[in-house]
């Protein structure tokens, strides 16, 4: 039976990152997998399955919650800063190495979404991934941002990043907006109804609340994570992408798997950017299995 239980590291001095550690049966060394959320998602966020198949497969999984998100440390609540996540990824690869079930030279990195482009990002600058699977992942927040955001929108956004950076020199805090909102009222990153229902699925109380902070959107738009395409090699890199995605939008995953070097593989599920997590969950989860299994052993 997978065992999953409640763990904790540290980043920063005292502040802990919290998550979920499944362990397959068996025992001595295992190949282990990190895994994390994408944008302004929690653990509970449909990752459950994909971590409780991968232990299934004999890996040892990681499945660890942003700082600022869920059960993680982190002030204010629900920032994200990419390159802090980056960062703090990194220290849950170190976590991974001190414990007696992993075999530190097995270690292997799933992200998805947000975190497939940091999948990308780590891929490229962290040797000590034997193999990364980037699902659905961003590529280019300024792309996606010329596509989801009408230009006549444009100014009045730019607007709002200067007023919340205004009021933080004030000594305010950073300004809020929804994550999802089908009201054009109400500022939100996303409209979409296929994020509005991913993001609103039911979850426990309390691990999530529908809030982002402004700046977040700020860093999103500045990030490239599909520049470090072509330096994950010699990294084995998969790549998960949907036919139809138009939150990280298909044609620009496909280029940037055009540009990565081999060894790498791509895999296309039919549907939309959250269909992998749901209709599609068998056929991604397996894509991902099969590539473990080839470079973890």
């Amino acid at each position: 039976m997978i065992t999953r239980t409640d763990v904790e590291f540290e980043v920063d001095g005292n502040l802990k990152l919290r998550g979920w550690l499944f362990v397959p049966p068996g025992t001595g060394r295992r190949p282990a997998i990190t895994m994390a959320h994408g944008y302004a998602g929690v653990k509970e966020h449909a990752l459950e399955p994909f971590a409780e198949a991968f232990a299934k497969a004999g890996f040892v999984v990681l499945l660890h919650d942003h700082r600022g998100f869920g059960a993680s440390d982190g002030t204010p609540r629900h920032d994200i800063d990419p390159w802090r996540q980056i960062a703090d990824w990194r220290r849950a690869i170190s976590y991974l190495e001190t414990l007696d079930v992993v075999d530190a030279d097995r270690i292997g990195l799933w992200g998805t979404s947000y975190a497939g482009g940091h999948a990308i990002v780590l891929g490229a600058t962290e040797r000590r991934l034997r193999c990364v699977v980037a699902q659905v992942p961003t590529i280019s927040g300024y792309e996606q941002g010329l596509r989801r955001i009408a230009p006549e929108n444009v100014s009045t956004l730019q607007e709002a990043f200067a007023d919340d950076d205004r009021a933080q020199l004030r000594g305010e805090p950073p300004r809020r907006q929804a994550v999802v909102s089908d009201d054009p009222g109400v500022p939100a990153s996303y409209r979409a109804k296929d994020a509005i229902d991913f993001y609103l699925q039911p979850l426990p109380d309390g691990v999530w609340d529908n809030r982002v902070t402004v700046r977040s959107t700020l860093a999103a738009r500045m990030y490239e994570p599909g520049h470090w395409a072509a330096r994950v090699s010699p990294t084995p890199l998969l790549m998960i992408v949907a036919t139809r995605d138009t939150i990280t939008l298909t044609d620009l995953e496909l280029a940037a798997y055009e540009r990565a070097l081999q060894p790498k593989r791509l895999v296309t599920i039919e549907g939309g950017h959250f269909d992998p997590y749901g209709s599609m969950f068998r056929q991604a989860s397996d894509a991902a299995i099969d590539w473990f299994e080839l470079h973890l052993g």
